[in-house]
């Protein structure tokens, strides 16, 4: 079967030369029947719009003969804070969204089972079991007020910092940016004085002092500067501190009123395979931000094996308590965390 990476670059190949060949494009030459306003939160230049939501629209656009047109709004540009997408979303305010789930905090409860403290394997893995388990427990509860068009994780997670962090000692009093109600959590328990916000006030918060480290994948460094705010940088070899659990959603009405014909074309899209593919690029994308940090000189402290274990130990209080905290609530934690970790030992070792 021919890989969602791979169909997309044959695309983009055959769109290029088309344009060139004949100086237009196909969504222009046929006036769109629908606009969807798609928003987010970081800018345009960044890797996900450009190298993943772009590509997405631009496919439905010409897949769908031009009848489609996407109309693109990076950094929050139709209003509102990033914790307010989702609702965006449902109200119609955007017609599609892409965002944190964790920004809303206990919202999505299914979903930050794969943000639980190691258990993330790899980016694409993930995704498509976060997909799957979706489909199983999700679609009708946590995200049944809109259309889902993709789920997915970034890459490891790590820590940036002012200061050198590599002992669970070095975290005692550290303000630390984290993204989710798990993460911080989790942070809050190894020592860590979390503070929320979304991640386009990281470096502001970074420059100003008002946090003194923030976790994030190699990836977002690269938009937000953070190589330059900050000079150290927490690994942990193999394995993966945390991820993040990402929902790219449509307007329920908005996607009613489309045709069959279209709706089969955006169907085609998105889903599993396009979730993986997010995923997988996510990761990719990594690279560019651990070779700025590098070539600046950096400070990048790889744990080793055994402090990695004593990290590992120490946080998995947090996945307990969430197991607990779901199990009560009716939500059967003890059964999602074993489905995922299922789901994710599959697909890491296809």
């Amino acid at each position: 079967m021919i890989k969602f990476r791979r169909s997309f670059l044959l695309f983009a190949r055959a769109a290029a030369v088309s344009a060139l060949s004949f100086g237009v494009t196909a969504t222009s030459a046929v006036a769109a029947d629908f606009t969807l306003r798609m928003h987010q939160f970081l800018p345009a230049q960044a890797s996900v719009p450009k190298n993943i939501l772009d590509v997405w629209a631009d496919k439905i656009e010409a897949e769908s003969g031009g009848r489609i047109e996407i109309q693109r709004y990076p950094s929050m540009q139709l209003g509102g804070k990033p914790p307010q997408l989702i609702e965006q979303a449902v109200d119609g305010i955007a017609d599609i969204v892409w965002t944190v789930s964790g920004y809303t905090p206990g919202r999505f409860p299914r979903a930050e089972v794969f943000e639980l403290p190691f258990t993330m394997t790899n980016a694409e893995a993930v995704s498509r079991a976060y997909w799957d388990l979706a489909e199983e427990t999700m679609m009708d509860t946590d995200f049944q007020q809109f259309k889902v068009l993709g789920l997915w994780v970034h890459g490891p997670g790590l820590i940036h910092s002012s200061k050198p962090i590599a002992s669970l000692e070095d975290l005692d009093g550290v303000k630390l940016r984290a993204p989710t109600r798990v993460t911080n959590t989790m942070f809050k328990s190894l020592g860590a004085t979390p503070v929320g916000m979304p991640i386009p006030a990281v470096p502001e918060a970074l420059s100003k002092g008002v946090i003194d480290a923030t976790v994030i994948p190699w990836e977002v460094t690269v938009p937000l500067k953070v190589n330059e705010l900050v000079s150290n940088h927490t690994a942990f070899g193999d394995s993966s501190l945390y991820t993040t659990t990402f929902i790219f959603a449509m307007n329920k009405d908005r996607w009613n009123a489309l045709p069959d014909d279209l709706k089969a074309v955006i169907d085609a899209n998105s889903g599993g395979e396009f979730s993986a593919f997010a995923g997988r690029q996510m990761q990719a994308d990594d690279a560019l931000g651990l070779k700025q940090a590098t070539e600046r000189g950096n400070n990048i402290i790889n744990l080793t094996a055994e402090q990695v274990a004593e990290w590992r130990a120490a946080s998995t209080a947090t996945t307990d308590a969430w197991v607990a905290e779901m199990d009560g609530k009716g939500v059967d934690g003890s059964g999602l965390r074993a489905r995922a970790l299922e789901l994710i030992a599959k697909y890491s070792t296809e």
